[in-house]
């Protein structure tokens, strides 16, 4: 049976080399994947997965509008759909994914974050969060040696930045990761 999978971290953890590797392991064993990946993430180009440490692979994209359940219900060649930001998606848009694992048997893969640089989480992540029939921890570490779990937005100088819009993609902007206690000193 299929399951919707969530590996969720804070950011720079190594999420889209895994994806990447994923889609790898399947190809190599001569199965079809899908991949996505959200429309405003434009830091690489659009439609383009990305890994810090060089690999990238042009992919199919998701807005709000994108009906996966729909768009697949009839792909009975298709071994994986592999979904990197997944914060983005929208709370129906996580529903028809995990309706797919379970109705179509496809398997799901989500990489993502959970909260914002506030430690607000996203709806995408949420949904994630409460739907995924696996849940799982890619850990990256904070500047004291501690685990990161937050995802502060910082300017040039390192100074936090404490307001603005929830969603700004890095290259206009940076993160750094970050443990709770570091968070809130």
């Amino acid at each position: 049976m299929a399951k919707l999978y969530f590996r969720y971290s804070a950011m720079n953890a190594g999420k889209s080399t895994a994806l990447l590797q994923v889609a790898h392991n399947y190809e190599e064993n001569g199965r079809r994947v899908a991949i996505f990946t959200a429309e405003i993430d434009h830091r690489f180009g659009i439609g383009v997965v990305t890994s810090r440490l060089g690999p990238q692979r042009a992919v199919e994209t998701f807005d709000d509008k994108t009906e996966f359940y729909a768009r697949f219900s009839r792909d009975r060649d298709l071994s994986c759909v592999l979904v990197d930001e997944a914060q983005f998606l929208t709370p129906d848009q996580v529903r028809q994914l995990h309706r797919m694992a379970h109705v179509l048997n496809i398997p799901v893969i989500c990489y993502g974050i959970r909260s914002d640089f506030l430690g607000e989480p996203f709806p995408g992540a949420i949904y994630l969060l409460t739907l995924a029939d696996s849940i799982e921890e890619v850990k990256n570490i904070c500047a004291c040696g501690k685990k990161a779990t937050m995802n502060p937005r910082v300017d040039e100088h390192g100074n936090r930045i404490t307001i603005g819009e929830q969603i700004a993609i890095e290259g206009e902007v940076r993160y750094v990761p970050m443990c709770g206690t570091c968070f809130y000193h």
